[in-house]
């Protein structure tokens, strides 16, 4: 019998399209969100997402980013840019949810030897392993270091719609040989079309199969695709998923994670309770935050460049005169 949902999903099976169970969903509101607000959140926004989070049954929360204060001032960026274990902990309480703690490391702008502590003394899970191709070298050592002191890891491959073909395969393959568990395709300008997420994920999946690992996907909404591009990875095999709760990311905003729950059809997860997060917590914060499909933010789509142009010309007196903005893109 032919089942379809109420959006035209369907499979001759009778299972859903979306449906499987081994699927794991990652909310990074707070990480990626933070990078609008420099990670300035109250303890209780952060509080409200890890609860409805926990609440949803989603697998894991990026709590924010392990940034180095050498880099980073705390007199300008939030508690959610360190991640230190005691801010982490006066969030989670004495009876930590069940869901897994997850902290993005990103390549040189992270002093994991020392910030990193070991997983006995952290109530941190995953570290997720952020990195541009010509940083993989550290990147293998900053996950072999997270896997050595008790954690979970993955690694996310950003930009790679800006990487030639041979350096992918490459940088792919020295990925594939660490202990991350998985490997993420990162669509850091939301330049990619659905076509090219299915010949990434292709690639992908021949790495996730030599090496035993899985593969997730990380989608930003330029273009106003992180959704399905993210249903197109889903389908191709990728197993580990983000979204971010309202698209709340930088500039253009990442794949919704009520929408991405919903296509998951999975019974284990509930969206009511990231709706009443959103509602509450979440919308009062876009008339300040302005994240999610703009203009300018689809120009940088088009030519697969960095949203900051577009950012700053959205803080800019210049905001709003749109084809000015395209003209001077384009010389």
């Amino acid at each position: 019998m032919k089942q379809t949902s109420m959006n035209g999903t369907s499979s001759s099976s009778g299972r859903w399209v979306g449906f499987r169970e081994e699927i794991k969903v990652l909310d990074c509101t707070i990480r990626d969100g933070g990078l609008m607000n420099s990670s300035n959140f109250s303890d209780e926004v952060v509080r409200a997402v890890y609860d409805a989070c926990a609440d949803a049954g989603i697998d894991y929360m990026e709590m924010g980013y392990k940034n180095s204060t050498r880099i980073y001032s705390p007199d300008k960026f939030g508690a959610w840019r360190f991640c230190k274990e005691d801010d982490i902990n006066r969030i989670i309480g004495d009876n930590k949810r069940d869901i897994k703690i997850s902290v993005m490391a990103d390549a040189e702008k992270c002093d994991y030897k020392t910030d990193i502590l070991p997983k006995e003394k952290s109530p941190i899970d995953l570290i997720r392993v952020a990195t541009y191709i010509h940083q993989i070298p550290l990147a293998v050592d900053m996950i072999n270091d997270a896997v050595s002191k008790g954690y979970e890891a993955t690694v996310n491959l950003m930009a790679v719609s800006t990487v030639r073909e041979s350096e992918l395969d490459e940088g792919l393959e020295m990925l594939g040989q660490t202990p991350a568990k998985a490997i993420y395709l990162v669509d850091s300008f939301g330049s990619l079309y659905s076509e090219q997420i299915r010949y990434m994920m292709a690639k992908y999946m021949r790495v996730a199969h030599e090496f035993g690992k899985e593969i997730g996907i990380h989608a930003h909404n330029n273009l106003q695709l992180a959704f399905a591009n993210t249903i197109e990875a889903i389908v191709a095999g990728a197993n580990m998923v983000d979204g971010t709760l309202a698209g709340l990311g930088r500039g253009a905003g990442n794949c919704p994670l009520e929408m991405l729950v919903g296509f998951l059809h999975n019974p284990k997860y509930s969206v009511r309770p990231l709706l009443e997060c959103v509602e509450k917590h979440i919308e009062p914060m876009r008339a300040k935050l302005g994240w999610g499909f703009d203009y300018p933010y689809m120009v940088t789509g088009f030519l697969n460049r960095h949203p900051k142009d577009a950012m700053e010309f959205n803080e800019s007196d210049r905001k709003g005169r749109i084809v000015e903005f395209y003209d001077d893109m384009m010389r």
